[in-house]
């Protein structure tokens, strides 16, 4: 085979490989959303749903999370390019204790497991019906910070101002 075909052939693989959910989040799962999930009642359907999360209410033996279901990109990351792009609410639960102060508000989760049921809660004076998940995975995703860089050019560490006005170069027109 000739290389001029395996090289791209070998950088179009690697590049494919880093657009790939974490080995935890991996598998196939039934491709419906909490909204859906509602609406259709898929008790016990596979599912890889992600979000934000509202709440964390560590309970005797489990922790559950209310979220607000964001769609999961490439990798499996709830997208918060949109913040009013959601799938609705529900809320997944987990054996064992889950810090709230780690498992905080705003934070970006990922869970898989099967939808267990289905729990009646209030928002505000409206009753709300939310899928239950029974989650075997729970995955926090980091914080991704917004840095701002700022270039120093076309002024130079020096700013605006120039004491020794226009001129070439640090040492011309002198």
């Amino acid at each position: 085979m000739n290389t001029r075909f395996i090289l791209p052939v070998v950088a179009l693989l690697s590049l494919a490989a880093c657009a790939t959910a974490p080995k935890p989040l991996q598998g196939q799962f039934t491709a419906v959303t909490p909204r859906d999930a509602v609406a259709g009642q898929t008790v016990g359907a596979p599912v890889r749903w992600g979000g934000r999360i509202i709440e964390t209410t560590p309970a005797q033996g489990e922790t559950c999370f209310q979220l607000i279901s964001r769609p999961l990109n490439g990798s499996g990351r709830p997208d918060s390019s949109s913040s009013d792009a959601s799938d609705g609410r529900f809320v997944a639960c987990r054996a064992g204790f889950y810090d709230p102060a780690v498992f905080e508000p705003g934070r970006d989760v990922t869970f898989i497991g099967h939808i267990a049921g289905y729990e009646n809660t209030r928002i505000g004076e409206y009753d709300y019906k939310l899928p239950k998940v029974a989650a075997d995975v729970v995955y926090l995703w980091p914080v991704v910070r917004q840095v701002e860089v700022v270039p120093s050019y076309p002024y130079g560490p020096w700013g605006p101002w120039d004491p020794w006005g226009p001129r070439w170069g640090r040492w011309g027109w002198w």
